[in-house]
């Protein structure tokens, strides 16, 4: 499913699971409390699908997918009769109450282990970080095009998306950091990317490109795809390295197309691939096709750079899945404080349209690629719901901390006061989400 609606489908889809888990942790703990809850609500607004439970709960999935509620039993929000007030969310001890609005966070935080624990046993691919010609800083600092990335201020980096984030942090925080490359020839060095004298300025949205880095093809050409009916069907293979295309040595995969269209019409190509350390040779004549009204000539084959398999069996799975939730807890609280000093720009905020095009982008990919960016964003929901902002979990928390502390609840002027407040917040970031969604596909 591609386009507008695949991409509005994986949204609802990824968002909808986040959510139904999060309030899903706010009801059993509730239940378990022994508070009455009278509404499951996965979405807002008018209500598409709703039953009545044995339980007395109405459960209910709406029309606006950006979020969900649980709502309590609660004398404040209603007439309560005298057989239930002892099951009303306000007469419960303030630490059932820290536990009910807790649960929504933490459940948040399992959902992100179990998936990154799914994602690592079924395998989470990802793109060898070798770079293509570097530019600026990167190029002052010795780096070459082939260069592959092993280190990134020592921690391991298989992958450019391990790679990518620590770069992105020492570009906003301009500070040196080193990296470990192993160059195409398989020598190690360390070199140094003095991240501190990058412009004060510099575009943030895009650091790599700052830095002067840039990604490289790689060193193979593997087939990932032989399309049915094409020339190349029933010879070639996924899996298959492309050596060389009438003796002219393919450095990396984009000089297939190239070599492909500069052919002359009806000529025979001789492809040399390497299938499981045998060479084979084949002659195959490309086909002319028209493509959106455009003259393409093509082999019928998908291909692309080496692709690192992330892998491990269920108990190593549980090690890495902890790993990553620990590590990318960091960044984000890393990224929160930036923002909040103003290192970090407001621009790298993304919102719902931000969601849906990477949740489409990774469902593309493979079922792990959904299931870790699923994780990632669980745990993103974990850590902004327990900001100390009104209307949110963190802010109810705070609240009761406060009684805790002052042994009264917080007064009523207080709390209005503040949920005010807090929606100002929180519609001011949504909204500045959404713009820089829209500036993103504009521009």
């Amino acid at each position: 499913m591609s386009g507008f609606f695949g991409a509005v489908w994986w949204f609802i889809v990824t968002l909808g699971v986040l959510v139904t888990f999060h309030e899903f942790g706010h009801y059993w703990v509730a239940r378990r409390c022994g508070v009455k809850v009278l509404k499951f609500s996965v979405g807002f607004g008018r209500p598409l699908w709703s039953r009545m439970g044995a339980d007395g709960t109405r459960y209910q999935i709406a029309m606006i997918p950006l979020g969900g509620y649980v709502q309590f039993l609660d004398e404040r929000e209603g007439e309560v009769t005298p057989a239930e007030i002892q099951q009303s969310f306000n007469r419960q001890p303030v630490f059932k109450r820290i536990a009910i609005v807790a649960a929504g966070p933490i459940a948040n935080l399992l959902l992100c282990l179990g998936l990154f624990w799914l994602a690592f046993v079924i395998g989470w691919p990802g793109t060898a970080p070798i770079l293509g010609p570097p530019s600026g800083i990167a190029a002052e600092s010795g780096l070459l095009e082939g260069d592959r990335i092993l280190f990134v201020a020592g921690e391991p980096t298989a992958t450019w998306d391990q790679a990518v984030t620590p770069l992105a942090f020492a570009a906003t925080d301009h500070r040196a950091v080193t990296l470990t490359v192993e160059s195409a020839t398989g020598q190690r060095s360390d070199k140094v990317l003095r991240l501190d004298r990058l412009a004060a300025d510099f575009d943030q949205t895009d650091p790599l490109g700052a830095i002067g880095v840039t990604f490289g093809a790689g060193s193979e050409a593997l087939i990932i795809n032989v399309m049915p009916d094409s020339v190349a069907a029933g010879k070639l293979q996924a899996g298959d390295r492309v050596v060389s295309i009438d003796g002219r040595a393919i450095r990396n995969w984009a000089d297939i197309p190239k070599l492909v269209k500069a052919s002359a019409p009806g000529q025979a190509l001789d492809v040399e691939i390497e299938r499981a350390g045998a060479i084979s040779h084949y002659s195959l004549v490309p086909r002319d096709v028209q493509i959106e009204g455009k003259p393409r000539r093509l082999l019928g084959i998908a291909t692309g750079p080496k692709v690192v398999l992330t892998q491990y069996g269920p108990i190593d799975a549980a090690a890495a899945s902890l790993a990553a939730t620990r590590k990318q807890s960091r960044e984000m609280l890393g990224f929160i404080a930036r923002l909040i000093t103003g290192k970090a720009s407001s621009k790298n905020l993304s919102g719902a349209i931000g969601i849906a095009q990477v949740a489409q982008a990774e469902a593309n990919q493979g079922l792990s690629r959904l299931l870790a960016l699923m994780a990632t964003l669980s745990l993103t929901l974990c850590i902004m719901n327990l900001l100390p902002i009104p209307v949110l979990d963190g802010g109810h928390l705070l609240y009761y901390l406060i009684e805790l502390v002052s042994g009264r609840p917080v007064g009523e002027r207080v709390l209005i006061a503040g949920q005010y407040a807090g929606l100002l917040v929180l519609a001011g970031l949504i909204c500045l989400a959404f713009y820089n969604d829209l500036v993103r596909i504009f521009s």
